[in-house]
């Protein structure tokens, strides 16, 4: 006669919840990878490119608020470019959290740390006008403008070509071509009759 073995303990198939640990890297920090690159150029790259990140995850949220509360004439084109520019940041934000970790770096990834670490101005909760929400994109390009071109030519000075062409080929040009589309809306001409 044969046996049959009953299991009774259930508790391997069980998650284990409630789990914490000490951190496996601190933030601020950079581990040894076969890059090619000392550790001191690359915790500065990831430094510089938290900065933009923490910055890009602002810029990207506020395309997103403004394209849920457009409104006016122009709410289709704005609803529209809105959120195609908000895609468009959502795929800088990975590639540059990409770079970051890729450099041996811990990359900023939830809103509280970029609430403490950006540069650009919060919005109020509140509604605003197109202008007023054309005019905060714009700000928050420059910012990310002036910042990504100086940390461009630093990464270029010492050697970080990939941070580099990271910052000249993708956050640069995305965000020049970003800022002529939107700025081309508070451009005041006649729709119907000439001047």
């Amino acid at each position: 006669m044969a046996t049959t073995k009953t299991h009774t303990n259930h508790a391997k198939a069980a998650p284990k919840l409630g789990q914490r640990a000490e951190p496996v890297q601190k933030y601020d920090s950079v581990i040894n990878l076969p890059l090619g690159l000392d550790e001191q150029l690359r915790l500065e790259s990831t430094r510089n490119l938290n900065q933009v990140l923490a910055d890009t995850i602002m810029l990207r949220d506020l395309y997103k608020k403004h394209h849920w509360q457009v409104s006016g004439p122009t709410f289709y084109q704005l609803h529209l470019l809105f959120d195609k520019h908000y895609e468009e940041q959502a795929e800088l934000v990975d590639q540059i959290a990409e770079r970051i970790q890729s450099l041996g770096g811990v990359s900023i990834a939830v809103s509280a740390d970029v609430a403490e670490h950006t540069r650009l101005e919060r919005p109020p909760i509140d509604r605003e006008e197109v202008p007023v929400q054309i005019s905060r994109l714009l700000e928050g390009h420059e910012i990310i403008l002036k910042e990504a071109r100086e940390y461009a030519k630093s990464a270029s000075d010492r050697g970080d070509d990939g941070t580099n062409d990271l910052l000249v080929s993708n956050v640069i040009r995305t965000n020049e071509m970003q800022v002529w589309f939107v700025s081309e809306h508070l451009v005041d001409l006649p729709v119907v009759d000439a001047k």
